[in-house]
């Protein structure tokens, strides 16, 4: 539904409404239902800023313990997951054959996903849900028994 000031709807009236008390009477209703809106939105509390991190299960141990960092992507359900590396250096070599890219080109995969505009990634069905690396946790993928 399109949304009016209440003055332009006030004007309106006043053109085709002769009689001022019940123009008055509708101007103030309109008055209440906006400031009740306006109440209803300084409620809302702010929005909680959120940041990705990837679990990944690791029941055997076989992951280093330092701390590793990465990115999240997103390929087509179909598509095999071994693609991801071979679709990031399409995508980097399309940008890098670009005016912009012999300009500043990508020379690592890191380079590659926080510059690389997201037109290159879409071209071959790669989709960067981060472009700054996040940082990845292991798990035993076991839950403690209470």
């Amino acid at each position: 539904m399109a949304k009016i000031e209440v003055a332009q709807v006030a004007d309106i009236l006043r053109q085709n409404i002769t009689e001022p008390a019940i123009m008055r009477r509708c101007i103030e209703q309109m008055n209440k239902v906006t400031e009740a809106a306006a109440v209803a939105d300084e409620a809302k509390p702010p929005s909680q800023k959120k940041q990705f991190v990837i679990l990944v299960s690791d029941p055997d141990g076989e992951m280093p313990k330092t701390e590793l960092a990465g990115w999240v992507l997103q390929i087509p359900e179909d598509a095999s997951p071994l693609s991801v590396q071979e679709r990031v250096n399409k995508a980097t070599f399309d940008f890098n054959a670009s005016r912009r890219g012999r300009k500043l080109p990508a020379e690592t995969i890191g380079e590659a996903i926080e510059n690389v505009p997201a037109k290159n990634f879409k071209d071959v069905e790669l989709w960067v849900k981060t472009k700054t690396p996040v940082l990845v946790l292991t798990t035993d993928n076991k839950l403690p028994k209470a």
